[in-house]
């Protein structure tokens, strides 16, 4: 179903979609390091069709006194030390993330930004953190909102893990570069996509006006 003339921001109800995904060195936002970051920008088509606009990726420089895991550095395959990283510091990500978000926020009329991340809470939690410890004051970001795919994908395509749903959403999924940011950034946002774009073709958007008796009916019909 097309939508001629749509806006992104009358989507979610003014929110900027913004997919993150970020590589630690272990599970806690307040002690572990962010190691890599990437953030890609989405776009709607004219006629409503949602896909991945700009990008930005860094590879991370551990804050002072970070702790750094073995078994998550064993995990993710980041050797913090290696100078071949180019890593830079997360004030000077997170400053270059934020400033992409906010041109998109105003270029698409939105209010602000929303996280779109695989497990959500945790990509949340860790970009937060940093914000606050780089004492950057206008974080784009909504402060605990989230669009989380691991649960979108478990109601669309009944798959909680994000290869296992990519291969049920046919979308290409490569292990040997899973864990690198930017491919599994890249892959969210063309499954979240997928599955903004399959409500829309299977009539689900625009919203069609609820006949709340019609559906109560229908529901006791089926559960009798």
């Amino acid at each position: 179903m097309n939508v001629p003339n749509a806006k992104l921001c009358e989507r979610f109800r003014g929110f900027y979609p913004v997919v993150i995904d970020i590589e630690t060195s272990g599970f806690d936002p307040k002690l572990n390091a962010i190691l890599e970051i990437a953030a890609i920008t989405l776009k709607m088509t004219p006629d409503g069709w949602l896909e991945p606009d700009q990008s930005l990726q860094f590879n991370v420089n551990p804050f002072n006194d970070a702790i750094l895991e073995p078994t998550a550095l064993a995990f993710n395959g980041i050797d913090p030390d290696n100078p071949l990283r180019a890593a830079v510091d997360e004030k000077h990500a997170l400053d270059e993330i934020f400033k992409m978000v906010r041109s998109g926020i105003k270029a698409s009329d939105c209010t602000r930004a929303v996280i779109v991340a695989h497990n959500a809470h945790f990509d949340h939690s860790f970009l937060m953190a940093a914000a606050e410890r780089s004492g950057i004051k206008r974080n784009p970001f909504h402060p605990f909102a989230t669009f989380d795919t691991a649960s979108l994908s478990g109601l669309v395509f009944g798959q909680t893990v994000l290869a296992k749903a990519c291969q049920v959403a046919q979308i290409t999924f490569d292990h040997k570069q899973a864990h690198s940011a930017l491919y599994d950034t890249q892959k969210t946002a063309i499954l979240f996509c997928k599955i903004v774009n399959r409500l829309k073709s299977l009539g689900g958007w625009p919203l069609a006006p609820i006949n709340s008796e019609t559906e109560t009916q229908q529901y006791d019909n089926n559960i009798q």
